[in-house]
């Protein structure tokens, strides 16, 4: 197959043809197939090529780090250039990873509010990103819905999407049943056929907005960046669907981003992480290699702000509460029992976590219910 050519720089925002979308596919499938090697090949000219679009329109570069992706990529540039600059929110992440952000000089930005202010504002950030929004859209009571809202919260709960989706059946705009029962209840008439409740928590989105992204595009705005991001398509969702349509490098009318392993595999990034002699933060344990070849972190595999749920149904014990709690007992004391007040009283993570089906409260492996041996000391004295 011959190599695809990436569009890069200035992207308008249309309407794309046919070709065009044949292209993105030919491009995607020609790229991710690569060879460990050519796709190093291939991040090394994006970051030359990015620090001339940079040129080109009078930025500095930074890349902006978060968890083991965005630090290898920050010794990967660094690699390349001589020197870059790093730029995170770190307060939010892990401490393990806190210290290899301090380890390796990089500049912390400091989040416009704190988290359990967020819950309170906002709400919970559960399941995922999507979800979490159109949840949000549920608990807006039926009386103070405007009709545009009203329309999309018929469609979340049935599936019709009204005149302003065309009068059609969409089976992807709809939820599932059970997460309809767990927050469609201010829309319980939509849907006769369940028994839906309305949570006793609030629920959203916004707290990466809030927290991350726009104390980090505030920074990159007063110091001329146009960011590297260590953003992979195998991370799914809405990235996903922007790393294939644009590719590595972007410069669209509101936003500016290079991705240089928009086309690694999970194996690439820890294969460079071992070829860079990453540091890597205590919460992912060690790289080690399976029996059949496989490369993987002997902790956490993938890592987000350390109070996030986002995911969290998909974590086999111990997950992220869990390990929480090993490294910092007070604090996930405070978010499980005491992060959030408001009319019903105060609580945390628990109730939310005891709402989803998710166990928390006691150990990994035990019994709900059953006494370990600090309890029972506990009752002893």
């Amino acid at each position: 197959m011959r190599k695809p050519q990436e569009r890069h720089g200035i992207h308008e925002m249309k309407r794309q043809t046919e070709e065009e979308k044949n292209e993105i596919i030919e491009r995607n499938a020609y790229y991710n197939k690569m060879s460990y090697e050519d796709k190093i090949d291939h991040a090394t000219e994006i970051v030359l090529e990015w620090t001339e679009i940079c040129a080109d329109h009078g930025k500095n570069y930074a890349v902006s780090v978060g968890g083991l992706d965005s630090i290898v990529l920050l010794l990967f540039v660094r690699k390349i250039l001589g020197k870059c600059e790093g730029i995170s929110v770190s307060a939010l992440e892990d401490a393990s990873i806190q210290k290899v952000h301090h380890d390796l000089g990089i500049t912390c930005i400091k989040p416009d509010m704190l988290f359990h202010q967020v819950l309170n504002k906002f709400g919970f950030p559960v399941l995922s990103k999507q979800i979490a929004a159109d949840i949000e859209h549920l608990q807006t009571p039926r009386e103070e819905a405007n009709k545009r809202l009203l329309y999309y919260n018929h469609a979340l709960m049935t599936g019709e999407t009204g005149p302003w989706g065309g009068f059609v059946k969409s089976e992807s705009m709809q939820l599932d049943d059970w997460l309809l029962e767990k927050f469609g209840g201010h829309y319980a008439e939509d849907r006769p056929d369940l028994e839906c409740h309305v949570a006793p928590f609030k629920v959203s989105d916004k707290c990466c907005g809030v927290m991350k992204e726009a104390p980090s595009i505030r920074y990159q705005q007063e110091h001329n960046i146009f960011p590297f991001l260590g953003l992979m398509q195998i991370e799914g969702g809405q990235r996903r669907f922007s790393l294939r349509k644009y590719g590595c490098n972007y410069v669209g009318k509101n936003t500016a981003r290079s991705c240089p392993f928009n086309y690694f595999s999970r194996q690439d990034l820890l294969t460079l992480a071992l070829d860079l002699n990453a540091p890597i933060p205590e919460v992912y344990g060690e790289i080690v290699r399976d029996p059949d070849g496989t490369l993987r972190t002997t902790k956490a595999q993938r890592t987000g702000c350390n109070m996030c749920g986002f995911g969290i149904h998909l974590e086999a014990r111990p997950h992220r509460f869990d390990r929480l709690r090993e490294r910092n007992p007070k604090y996930w004391d405070f978010l499980m029992y005491r992060c959030v007040t408001d009319e019903s009283g105060t609580y945390g993570w628990g109730r939310v976590l005891d709402y989803l089906g998710i166990e928390w409260e006691n150990e990994p492996g035990q019994i709900k219910g059953q006494m370990n041996i600090f309890d029972f000391l506990k009752e002893e004295t």
